[in-house]
């Protein structure tokens, strides 16, 4: 959640993500901090190289969790969700990667130690997760690895 705050106020973003307001934040925060803008020796020539790259990143970050994104990609992740286990998964801080046996991940936004212990001590865990991951996060899905028949 950190992470998604962050960059909502880097891009200054509100609530939602609208992807045309977006677009247009990024256009002219990489305008302004673009490197090539700064000559060699100026100081905030790393500076800028610095931030553009978190721009690039940010942009990148709030496109994958923005709502029409989201609905874009509803099928193929319900799909997933719903056909496929989990092969492995990942908790760290308040983040949780869930791996699929389809070969997709997807990230969980917020997820606590205390939500995290109650997954892995669950006796169904894709159960638990259908119920209470899957319905209550933000996410976004990390990779997807095409496998060919």
């Amino acid at each position: 959640m950190k992470r998604i705050n962050e960059y909502k106020k880097l891009f200054g973003v509100e609530k939602e993500v609208d992807l045309k307001t977006l677009k247009k934040s990024y256009r002219d925060l990489v305008k302004e901090w673009h490197p090539d803008k700064f000559q060699d020796g100026d100081e905030r020539q790393e500076e800028a190289e610095i931030k553009s790259r978190k721009i690039i990143d940010g942009y990148h970050f709030l496109v994958s969790i923005a709502p029409k994104t989201i609905a874009a990609n509803l099928e193929s992740y319900t799909e997933t969700i719903t056909n496929s286990g989990i092969a492995d998964y990942t908790h760290k801080g308040l983040l949780l990667e869930i791996f699929f046996q389809d070969g997709s991940s997807y990230e969980y936004f917020g997820v606590t130690k205390q939500v995290y212990i109650k997954m892995i001590n669950s006796d169904k865990l894709n159960r638990f997760a259908k119920r209470n991951i899957y319905p209550n996060y933000t996410y976004r899905m990390t990779k997807r690895i095409h496998e060919n028949a």
